[in-house]
């Protein structure tokens, strides 16, 4: 029989791993570690739109364009044929086209928008101007995701833009103005050497962002993009304002219930220091709330707000439903139970921070959704 040592070449200073230890222990288990799963990373806002097609992109636009000019008394999207070279319209007066307007030109092309693409549409909009389908525009932007280097420099110098626009006008092979009449293409050629070219600009896609960041479109447009910042911080007043009111006074009625005959009105919180310091601590959470309800209106969707309260609501109500000693007792394990609410995902979420629940809770008092006295529970 050939021994293990003269299988293995003759190596008797190796040993077989399998064969160390005890005689018949069994080898150590062997570990299975699972695999590392990675997530694809999200595409930046920049690489979504840069995807968008025609419609999606002018949509996009109409979104940014309210953010631009709060004077617009409506925003219009016209993109599609028979649309005169108009994609969205802001109107600064309730006669609209006929009125003074801004027009927003989108070209969505994988290529950067030079001026022979420009020419274009600016000779369409005088063929449509000069017929009587709208008023000139008193501003005129290109909005596109690559703009050329070329065309910010020459919109830069109006005078010179209008002359080379009227020269190519006078020799262009467009269908659009060739199919003109002579009194035709006078008429577009007058009214184009009568308006004043620094309507014409362009904007490329990163300022775009930046201000479209501004607006409630941004959070359900970009739900991975962080925001720059999130609420501004408040901080109570001195005096109590108007909307403080109502759940103010439940917290009166809390300490009026715990110190009876030194508190009966707002006026004695501050003789009793337990009460006073509880009161402040209220005020700064409430105002937490009221940050992110501001945020949510201005940066997001006002119903997000109203999401994490109803959030909240689903979870105290039934806390607050329990008996108690009295409306101190019930207060606390309110807002105990309010750290804990699983909120719905949605935008405003990563900035519910815990004060802010529990001012949350403040707000549904002024809605009379909590109280925290109930009779006859001493």
């Amino acid at each position: 029989m050939v021994d293990v040592a003269r299988r293995n070449g003759g190596n008797d200073g190796v040993s077989d791993s399998r064969n160390e230890g005890p005689a018949g222990a069994q080898p150590p288990p062997l570990t299975v570690l699972p695999p590392t799963l990675r997530m694809a990373p999200m595409p930046s806002p920049t690489q979504m739109v840069t995807f968008y097609d025609p419609d999606q992109f002018e949509e996009f636009v109409k979104e940014w364009v309210p953010a631009l000019d709060a004077k617009y008394v409506l925003v219009e999207r016209h993109g599609g044929s028979g649309d005169h070279g108009i994609d969205v319209a802001g109107y600064l007066s309730r006669e609209r086209l006929e009125g003074p307007w801004h027009n927003y030109q989108c070209k969505r092309y994988a290529a950067a928008v030079t001026w022979a693409t420009a020419a274009q549409e600016m000779r369409k909009m005088f063929v449509a101007a000069a017929a009587g389908e709208f008023t000139v525009p008193t501003r005129y932007v290109f909005v596109a995701p690559i703009i050329s280097r070329s065309l910010p420099r020459q919109f830069a110098k109006p005078t010179e833009c209008r002359a080379k626009f009227l020269q190519e006008l006078a020799t262009t092979k467009d269908k659009l103005v060739t199919r003109l009449t002579d009194d035709q293409r006078s008429a577009v050629r007058d009214l184009a050497a009568a308006t004043d070219f620094a309507m014409f600009e362009c904007v490329d896609l990163d300022e775009m962002l930046e201000l479209h960041k501004t607006t409630p479109h941004w959070a359900d447009r970009f739900p991975f993009a962080p925001f720059d910042q999130g609420p501004v911080e408040m901080v109570p007043p001195p005096q109590h304002s108007a909307d403080e009111t109502r759940y103010v006074q439940r917290l009166v009625d809390v300490y009026r219930e715990r110190y009876p005959g030194t508190i009966d009105s707002l006026e004695h919180v501050p003789s009793v220091q337990e009460a006073d310091e509880h009161l402040k601590r209220q005020r700064v959470a409430f105002y937490a709330a009221e940050a992110l309800r501001v945020f949510a209106r201005d940066a997001t969707k006002p119903a997000y707000f109203e999401r994490v309260k109803q959030d909240v609501y689903d979870i105290v109500v039934e806390v607050a439903a329990r008996s108690y000693p009295d409306g101190w007792e019930r207060h606390g394990a309110v807002m105990e139970a309010a750290g804990t609410v699983q909120l719905t995902p949605t935008a405003l979420v990563p900035f519910v921070e815990p004060k802010a629940r529990k001012g949350v809770c403040h707000h549904l008092a002024n809605e009379e959704r909590l109280t925290w006295c109930r009779e006859g529970e001493k």
